[in-house]
């Protein structure tokens, strides 16, 4: 019920404007994103990197409502990447489609994200948002996967459809990123009980691995901070001899640091989402809303501070 509210709070307009003018809320928020700017996110890669971890960058934001709109979200990221070859930062870029205009055309967000992927020496990672959006999304992967190599696609493990639009996906040799899902569906599309999102999670997570091993697919990013999960994943890796520069575990900033600085010391690999923007609350909500746990350690947060 927990996670049903929360999903529904990130969809709603008027808890969107209203909520984040609290300073309590944003005082929670800064646990999981550095600040708003790009300069906290670019700060905040650079000393993980100082530290080791790799990470990944991105701006929060969906569902832009001009062209206009969605070519200055796309000459933002293009300064970001500048910035980020001029820091000799491993950073890459994680964008959502709408943010580039999908709601405005599927050719515009293409345009935007192939200028992206021309822009970038690292991958260029395409977030996967409601069900209603993943033909959409896959169209505009394929067509600048046809020109670029470095755009990564990100999965759903919650989703029915997900394990064939995996295998459809192959031929490509793709770089993907599996999450378990953090959008409100309905039934039909996907699956109600999470432990079946879990065991479709560790199906898809071990195939990832084991198809890289043999070549048949790109780098494999297993996105979670479920430790039966990852435990999984490494034992994955170990049996099939990966090298740990072919495959990652992804996590979030700000939540299980504890776990990521074990994952570093063994040698797993890691890299970090690091977020930024104003447009953080419907982000925020599915955050808490995929692990509720998290909630009380807001609550923590509003009256400690």
């Amino acid at each position: 019920m927990l996670r049903t509210a929360l999903l529904w709070a990130s969809t709603n307009p008027f808890l969107a404007e209203r909520l984040p003018r609290y300073g309590f809320v944003r005082r929670a928020v800064r646990r999981f994103m550095p600040g708003e700017e790009p300069a906290d996110a670019l700060r905040e890669g650079a000393r993980l990197g100082s530290d080791g971890v790799p990470t990944l960058i991105t701006c929060l934001g969906e569902n832009v409502d001009s062209e206009q709109a969605a070519v200055r979200v796309t000459d933002e990221y293009l300064a970001v990447a500048e910035s980020i070859r001029a820091a000799g930062l491993d950073m890459e870029l994680s964008i959502k489609l709408t943010h580039l205009g999908l709601d405005q055309g599927v050719g515009l967000a293409a345009r935007n994200l192939q200028r992206l992927a021309a822009a970038t020496d690292g991958v260029v990672w395409v977030d996967m948002e409601s069900s209603a959006y993943v033909d959409r999304t896959l169209d505009v992967w394929r067509e600048a996967r046809a020109l670029h190599e470095n755009v990564g696609i990100c999965l759903q493990a919650c989703l029915y459809r997900t394990e064939r639009d995996y295998e459809e996906l192959l031929p490509d040799q793709p770089h993907i990123r599996l999450v378990k899902g953090a959008y409100q569906e309905p039934p039909t599309v996907a699956m109600p009980k999470k432990s079946e999102v879990d065991e479709a999670y560790r199906r898809l997570a071990v195939r990832m691995i084991r198809e890289r091993k043999e070549g048949l697919m790109g780098r494999p990013a297993i996105a979670t901070h479920d430790g039966r999960l990852i435990a999984e994943a490494q034992r994955a890796a170990f049996e099939t001899g990966l090298a740990p520069d072919r495959w990652e575990v992804a996590m979030l900033y700000g939540i299980g640091e504890a776990e990521q600085q074990r994952l570093v010391r063994g040698a797993t690999p890691l890299r970090v989402l690091v977020s930024y923007g104003t447009h953080w609350f419907p982000w925020y909500m599915r955050r808490l809303a995929e692990r509720p746990a998290n909630v009380g350690f807001v609550l923590r947060q509003m009256v400690t501070r």
